[in-house]
């Protein structure tokens, strides 16, 4: 796979919230305006900071979901009650608020929009993948993407009718889907979805990452053809 050029990060800028909507329990789904933007590559995030009245700030990294044609970013957000950015993001923010934004960030977790892939995904470890087949969708490619998501349940999953649309397998943990019983995914699970040639993208919480990781080299794949984004505590790309 050819390694895709890293768009330039040109500081922090300003961004306008256009939209916002709540279509899960418990996260934010934000449309910002980025002034003065640079286009983004599908598998790439934003960093956004807040500052307080007395100077003080926090930031964390969020994916973008758009495709990179798309006129505005779009984050979604999982809201973390310990989380100083998640919160305010998620209960705070209404339309028209600026936000400090810095992006797009990353070179080495995105797709080409050439080459086949394979994308597991745990919970909100989705969103890069939206991105990703937003991107296909629209150059008429979704037949190079091959999607398996794990989550607790559908209503706790992102983008769940988008990805299902999409063919995507979808295992829940807390639920029978269909007439799939409750259970993990497992290394049996992708081996329909695996073609030589393929490259996986994984992205989900640590444990997940792990597993997902030990699955695919199980199956045969090459260490050297898997990337993982791993998600920490605080719910943003390790």
């Amino acid at each position: 796979m050819t390694e895709p050029f890293r768009a330039a990060d040109r500081g922090w800028r300003t961004a306008t919230v256009s939209g916002l909507r709540r279509p899960i329990a418990r996260a934010v789904q934000l449309r910002l305006d980025v002034h003065d933007r640079v286009d983004h590559l599908p598998g790439q995030h934003y960093v956004v900071r807040l500052t307080a009245p007395d100077g003080y700030t926090a930031q964390r990294s969020y994916s973008v979901a758009s495709a990179p044609g798309d006129p505005l970013v779009e984050l979604f957000v999982e809201r973390l009650d310990d989380g100083e950015v998640s919160t305010h993001l998620a209960d705070v923010v209404e339309p028209g608020d600026e936000l400090e934004v810095r992006g797009p960030i990353g070179g080495w977790f995105v797709w080409d929009t050439v080459s086949p892939a394979l994308l597991v995904a745990g919970g909100s470890g989705v969103v890069p993948f939206v991105a990703m087949l937003r991107t296909a969708r629209a150059l008429g490619r979704t037949d190079l993407l091959r999607i398996a998501v794990s989550a607790r349940t559908r209503e706790e999953l992102p983008y769940a009718d988008e990805l299902e649309e999409a063919g995507a397998l979808v295992v829940l943990t807390r639920e029978a889907n269909g007439i799939r019983p409750p259970g993990r995914l497992t290394a049996m699970d992708l081996v329909p979805l695996w073609e030589p040639g393929q490259t996986a993208y994984v992205c989900g919480s640590s444990g997940f990452a792990e597993a997902a990781g030990r699955f695919l080299v199980e199956l045969g794949v090459d260490p050297a053809e898997i990337r993982v984004e791993q998600f920490g505590p605080s719910g943003g790309p390790a």
